[in-house]
């Protein structure tokens, strides 16, 4: 990747909808060498769609929950029962494997507490392998962004 491709991608962060001549115009290329590189960075992986970002207060979705989940048993087929479970949970719009003394930390979006208490008793715990769960929830949205640190 050269300074040109970091262009390219810092561009498309900021909004993926630029039309391929406007974004070529910003980086400084024509419109098919901006094509190209486009298409290759997504050919290799690095952009690897591009998604609209939706206002979770307008669609009353502002209660966000950080849930640490502790398993039951470590064995590895554990593991990815819980992983493979939590794919289908809407709810949850982020799953990490962590170290510590949780297996996962996940994020999830809902309208308010009482949804979350719903999502708790029907999904939750009821996720392959589920030992504990702790809640913490924001209070506030300090930072947001979507846009990776370039170089």
């Amino acid at each position: 990747m050269d300074t040109i491709d970091r262009r390219i991608l810092s561009e498309l962060q900021d909004n993926a909808d630029l039309p391929m001549q406007e974004l070529g115009d910003r980086v400084g290329l024509s419109h098919t060498p901006c094509w190209r590189r486009v298409k290759r960075l997504e050919e290799r992986g690095i952009v690897k769609r591009r998604v609209a970002l939706l206002d979770a207060e307008q669609l009353d979705l502002a209660v966000n929950v950080f849930v640490n989940v502790s398993l039951r048993r470590h064995q590895e087929n554990a593991l990815n029962r819980f992983e493979t479970a939590v794919q289908d949970v809407p709810e949850v719009v982020e799953c990490y494997s962590v170290s510590g003394e949780t297996d996962f930390l996940l994020r999830v979006v809902v309208a308010d507490v009482t949804a979350y208490e719903r999502l708790v008793k029907a999904t939750l715990v009821h996720l392959p392998e589920v030992g504990n769960l702790t809640s913490t929830f924001a209070l506030r949205q300090v930072k947001y962004t979507t846009a990776l640190p370039l170089p």
